[in-house]
């Protein structure tokens, strides 16, 4: 056991990165040591006793930290990642884990050359719902899964994607279920398992001026463990967030998990057990113009320090990381544009 403090750096201090740095530095057995941006202007908001830096090459070069947290745009996971890795740094990646398969597969053959980890960001999983109904599915409680149903009803106005050049370019963000909605393709996949096949529909209604994906879509799929599953996600929800859910149709039981962002237990009707009552109201992450997923980054970072100082389990894996870009992959290769009809 290594009972020193973990040391962290992280390469992108936007929104993200902050909310890393502020739960690293609030961990007693944490110490942020660098931060690297290329905004000039983010060395203003930096920590004082943080070094700042304004490249990941320096960066890497001048620190020797335990973990780098990767805290960049979607399309830059990737090499920042790898570098990470051969420069001998433990790497926490953001959501999406890559923008592809492939690029999961190169990070991870990364990972198995250098022997350090990777740690896929997936922080709903902490939610205290989705911890109740896992620990009901693991136990057999449930019985077959029927049915799922996902709702993701989102708002994404003009202000958001005016705040980075690379919010609403397919090639840089990749589409809505990447950025927006990987977190609940996460956790289907973390409650039910991976997805054989897919049907569904997608289209831009809202935002044609400002991403060149879609921002509204809906998806018929099938588990691997026969369940049917409907997805229905968008950003075009008016004025603010309204729900963010899953339902669950098992042979023991029903239960939805929802709220805006998967934090109370809206229903149930279980089997010979009941789900303590659960309604989390205030742990949004809120970035100001928008609000995001539940704000759990600092039990992510425990558990960072948990796999390096006491050899606990990884709470989601890049192999993890990797199905669930398989799953959304999967789905855009099997989603129609209605406007091409």
């Amino acid at each position: 056991m290594n009972s020193n403090k973990i040391t962290f750096a992280i390469v992108g201090f936007g929104n993200i990165g902050r909310r890393h740095a502020e739960h690293i530095m609030a961990n007693p057995n944490a110490t942020l040591i660098a931060i690297c941006d290329i905004d000039p202007a983010a060395k203003l908001k930096v920590p004082a006793g943080v070094e700042f830096y304004d490249t990941i090459e320096e960066m890497l070069a001048g620190e020797e930290a335990d973990v780098l947290c990767v805290c960049t745009p979607n399309y830059l996971h990737e090499p920042h990642t790898i570098a990470g890795l051969e420069s001998g740094f433990h790497t926490v990646v953001e959501k999406p884990m890559a923008l592809s398969v492939a690029e999961c597969d190169n990070m991870i053959a990364a990972m198995q050359r250098t022997g350090k980890l990777i740690f896929a960001v997936k922080q709903n999983r902490y939610n205290p719902p989705v911890q109740a109904v896992k620990q009901l599915v693991e136990e057999g409680k449930l019985g077959k899964i029927f049915m799922i149903q996902v709702n993701c009803f989102w708002n994404r106005g003009d202000a958001y994607y005016a705040e980075g050049n690379w919010r609403g370019s397919k090639e840089k963000d990749g589409g809505c279920l990447f950025t927006q909605f990987s977190h609940f393709v996460d956790i289907l996949y973390y409650l039910n398992g991976s997805i054989i096949d897919v049907e569904g529909w997608v289209h831009n209604y809202a935002h044609t001026h400002n991403t060149e994906f879609e921002d509204a879509g809906s998806f018929v799929m099938k588990g691997e463990n026969d369940a049917i599953i409907n997805f229905n996600f968008t950003t075009c929800s008016f004025e603010r967030n309204m729900e963010g859910s899953i339902t669950i149709f098992a042979e023991n039981g029903t239960l939805k998990i929802g709220g805006q962002y998967l934090n109370t237990i809206e229903y149930q009707q279980i089997k010979g057990t009941t789900l303590p009552d659960i309604n989390i109201t205030a742990k949004a992450n809120d970035y100001g113009l928008y609000q995001g997923s539940m704000s759990n980054h600092d039990k992510m970072i425990q558990n960072v320090i948990d796999v390096l100082q006491h050899d606990r389990a990884i709470m989601a894996s890049a192999a993890e990381g990797r199905e669930v870009v398989n799953i959304i992959e999967l789905m855009y290769a099997n989603a129609t544009n209605i406007s091409a009809i």
